[in-house]
């Protein structure tokens, strides 16, 4: 029974780590992102955005679609891209219009702007557009999103849980996004800036097998496969539950403070990268790998020395 068990598990292994590649990449930007920044430009790179690459944009978070739309239709000839178009996609009804889905069918990158991502999972969702990026995506296209648009690429986005600009706690929200990130990850954004680590360690203290993720402003994860190396001004947090012994996080809710107990967190900086599988730097990793053939390699010989005496 044993060496069953083990078999299934190893099977297991080897179907999520087959799950762990993808054909395109994803580039989530904290926001604020800078037109001549070293986060965005990861986008354009990958995208081959500056050389003649297709940018399809689409601003549905924002308050205001169509001037935002504007805003990065500048923002992205200013750093240099020929080819860029940004529907207006402020509706849900649009979200089924089979010209922009024929425009993302074309694109080599697809960018998702700021603003709510609630908003932006809620019109796009099981839509011909939310089909289509995820068909772009599973082809090799490069999805990049900033903010409201980082957070919206994972399976489960988060929002609220923070005063509004008249004091008042919004409500926190966990619900589905569009899932491209897996890894049972979750984004927050403009991380450093806004002071949202409290809200970061409530949310996987009450969701302790969930991977969180706090992205600062001008700052992009580009993730290929299971590994997510950091470009940019700033750093990515990152917040793993599974190992709490003991937390009042419902509490909080409430309005008790926070008590935490073997959480753990870790911080990446630009030119790191981040095993999302193992949720470690890849370079500790490397070295336990390193480490572990040495030792295999060290068993060998002394298995060769024994046979020959």
């Amino acid at each position: 029974m044993a060496d069953q068990a083990n078999t299934t598990e190893a099977a297991d292994d080897r179907i999520r780590r087959r799950s762990d590649r993808t054909a395109g990449r994803l580039v989530l930007i904290g926001g604020a992102c800078e037109p001549d920044g070293e986060a965005l430009g990861a986008f354009l790179r990958l995208s081959n955005a500056r050389d003649g690459g297709k940018i399809v944009g689409i601003t549905t978070a924002s308050s205001d679609p169509a001037e935002s739309a504007r805003h990065w239709m500048e923002a992205f000839k200013s750093a240099g891209a020929s080819r860029v178009e940004i529907p207006v996609l402020d509706r849900r009804d649009l979200a089924q219009d089979r010209r922009i889905v024929k425009m993302i069918e074309q694109a080599d990158g697809i960018f998702l702007g700021g603003g709510d991502q609630v908003h932006l999972v809620a019109t796009l969702g099981g839509s011909r557009v939310d089909r289509a990026i995820r068909a772009a995506y599973a082809r090799g296209a490069t999805i990049c999103g900033t903010s409201a648009g980082a957070a919206a690429l994972t399976e489960t986005i988060l929002a609220g849980g923070e005063p509004d600009e008249y004091g008042q706690m919004q409500k926190l929200h966990l619900g589905p996004g569009f899932g491209l990130l897996g890894f049972r990850a979750m984004i927050d954004t403009h991380f450093t800036q806004r002071r949202r680590l409290q809200r970061l360690f409530m949310v996987i203290g009450r969701n302790p097998e969930m991977l969180g993720l706090g992205i600062d402003e001008d700052t992009a994860l580009v993730v290929e496969d299971h590994l997510g190396s950091v470009v940019g001004r700033g750093s990515v947090t990152f917040v793993d539950g599974r190992g709490v012994r003991f937390d009042n996080a419902d509490e909080c809710m409430h309005g008790a403070p926070l008590t935490l107990s073997y959480l753990r967190v870790g911080i990446v900086g630009a030119g790191y990268t981040l095993n999302l599988r193992e949720r470690e730097l890849e370079v500790l990793l490397e070295a336990r790998r390193t480490e572990a053939a040495g030792a295999a390699e060290l068993e060998v010989l002394r298995m060769d020395t024994d046979l020959e005496s």
